[in-house]
């Protein structure tokens, strides 16, 4: 017992990290009904820029943390306007197709720029350290953590039911014929949505970045876990991605504590329950963000 309260706050940060990341890949698909696999890239972005602002142009950590998701979009909507906006229109398989290419394009790229060996960021000062939490010492960073996941999930939380933007969002996700009847600019909203879950991936990328190793293949482990996480959910459910990441949250910290052989076995598992029971996950009864 004296390792369940450090198990349930390892579960809560990685649950809230993940589901940061794995929302903006759900609101995407419940607006612009795609799979975006280029999702795990942006987030490596993040990373990456994250990484040179800290690093080498020597800024604090929360001016990176402002700074580099708003890159992150920036390619993102770059990205919309010079190729996805072809295939929005057509099957999901060419969706699948491209953004996997986007996915490849940018890791080759980032390796060509930054080589192959492994980058390390610090976390900032002021969350260096440990607190006293549930009988156990606690890294300061992974507080910081689990209060940013929490603020963001408050933030979305808002912005989805109290907000004229939220609405709009929701009614192209609902129907974007009839949106576009009510004089809806469904083409700016679709770029709007793709650069607003590039942007929580890039926060998510910088997030991580002091906790997890940066490297070119980090996108691949993140976009597999993130499609764990909708998987088990439920696609387009904004609910959804919240269970879900708990979900997965709770199977690494406490799997990682107490079945360490079967952690990677774990979260595969758990998804394939899912499917064999409720294979449109758990919230996923076309429910949108």
């Amino acid at each position: 017992m004296s390792g369940l309260g450090p198990a349930l706050l390892n579960s809560l940060e990685m649950g809230l990290l993940l589901f940061v990341i794995a929302v903006g890949l759900n609101i995407v698909f419940g607006v612009l009904n795609i799979i975006n696999f280029a999702h795990g890239a942006l987030y490596m972005l993040g990373a990456y820029l994250g990484y040179t602002l800290m690093s080498i142009a020597g800024m604090p950590f929360i001016v990176a943390l402002l700074v580099a998701p708003l890159g992150v979009a920036a390619i993102a909507v770059a990205i919309d306007r010079l190729m996805l906006r072809f295939i929005y229109h057509r099957d999901v398989a060419d969706s699948l197709l491209l953004t996997f290419a986007i996915l490849l394009i940018i890791a080759e790229s980032i390796r060509m720029v930054f080589g192959s060996n492994i980058k390390a960021v610090e976390p900032p000062e002021l969350f260096q350290g440990t607190i006293r939490l549930l009988g156990g010492s606690y890294p300061l960073y992974s507080v910081f953590v689990i209060f940013s996941g929490l603020v963001i999930l408050a933030g979305l939380w808002y912005l989805f039911n109290r907000t004229r933007v939220g609405k709009i969002m929701r009614a192209a996700a609902l129907d974007r014929d009839m949106a576009e009847a009510l004089c809806i600019n469904t083409r700016m909203v679709v770029t709007g949505v793709f650069a607003f879950g590039a942007w929580l991936a890039g926060v998510g990328g910088v997030i991580a970045a002091p906790m997890r190793t940066i490297d070119p293949g980090m996108g691949d482990k993140i976009i597999i876990e993130s499609f764990i996480v909708v998987v088990i959910g439920g696609l387009g459910s904004f609910p959804g991605a919240l269970l879900g990441a708990l979900i997965l949250g709770a199977i690494y910290g406490f799997g990682g504590r107490y079945f360490p052989e079967f952690n990677l076995l774990l979260p595969f598992l758990g998804m394939a329950l899912v499917l064999l029971f409720k294979p449109t996950g758990l919230l996923g009864k076309g429910a949108n963000a």
